[in-house]
């Protein structure tokens, strides 16, 4: 498991890249190298077969050299545009599994933060998350940044201060995310903004429920924005809506104009119900900004390094 303090000002940052999509990650990759001084890795993993050609007599032959070479060449551009910014920038083609390979290269090159894209794709609008990232998001124990086709760059404005958006389920299980959200959100002078998302108002008003601003949700949040708040000494902001949690949470981020989603990772929440709960696929197929998303181990790291911080502030 990453150190929680690395993690913050990463010194290494993996880049996992199926080439197609380095035109929308790097300039993330970039920014985020600058921001922390921290080295990039650009990792490309070849599937398993992908250099076989054909001769002349129709014969299937393996150039592994050749596809090896071409997958370089398409990285030495960025890597050499990387060095004119005074980034440390490596290019490193793998052969076989993707999310073996990637996580593999993370845990060898002692990898901060893990950064990737993320798919959207159907015709009848159905939205997946790329296996490969799926796999990573399961498989290591760092933060992972999903850049999705959506994502674009925060347009700075002088003298507006920078949101991070933090949904949370109100479990005990999250606290510690919050925690995490407050504390990326502290790092970089940001405004957290904390939502919850609550049933339909007509399903509410059938259970005799609350809604809105007179709900026990909002009582809970606010008393917990207090504690964040308190703990990394940020502005933070609460708020419910209701709805369908995916829509309400993307609605919320273009509304405030987040630059980042922290997602708390939870194994049963975000892992074990995906083929149920789809919420988290679709904030990274379609969200305007970076979505951070942890597993749950290294979202209790965070949690630690906060209080630890905290206290020394």
């Amino acid at each position: 498991m990453a150190d929680a303090s690395r993690a913050l000002e990463p010194s290494v940052i993996l880049v996992a890249t199926d080439l197609s999509d380095l035109e929308r990650l790097m300039p993330f990759a970039l920014g985020q190298a600058t921001e922390a001084g921290a080295r990039l890795i650009l990792l490309h993993v070849l599937p398993a077969g992908a250099g076989m050609a054909v001769d002349g007599t129709g014969l299937p032959y393996y150039d592994a050299k050749q596809m090896l070479d071409l997958t370089r060449k398409a990285l030495e551009p960025w890597c050499e545009q990387a060095h004119s910014m005074h980034i440390g920038c490596d290019g490193l083609v793998r052969e076989g599994d993707a999310a073996i390979q990637i996580a593999a290269a993370a845990g060898q090159f002692r990898a901060d933060r893990i950064l990737l894209g993320t798919r959207s794709r159907s015709r009848l609008g159905k939205l997946f998350l790329g296996s490969v990232a799926e796999q990573v998001l399961r498989s290591v124990n760092l933060p992972v940044m999903t850049v999705g086709p959506e994502a674009r760059l925060p347009v700075e404005v002088s003298g507006q201060q920078m949101v991070v958006l933090h949904a949370t389920t109100l479990r005990e299980a999250s606290r510690p995310s919050a925690a995490l959200a407050c504390e990326v959100a502290a790092s970089k002078r940001a405004k957290l903004v904390l939502l919850h998302v609550l049933p339909p108002v007509d399903e509410m008003e059938r259970d005799g429920l609350a809604t809105g601003q007179d709900s026990a949700a909002l009582s809970e949040l606010r008393i917990l924005a207090q504690e964040t708040g308190a703990g990394c000494c940020s502005v933070v902001e609460a708020h419910v809506a209701h709805g369908l949690p995916a829509i309400e949470i993307l609605a919320m981020a273009s509304e405030i104009g987040a630059s980042l989603i922290v997602l708390g990772a939870t194994q049963r929440l975000a892992f074990e119900r995906l083929a149920r709960d789809r919420t988290i696929y679709r904030v990274l197929a379609h969200a305007r900004c970076p979505v951070l998303t942890l597993r749950e181990p290294e979202v209790k790291a965070w949690a630690e390094a906060g209080k630890r911080i905290a206290i020394h502030q």
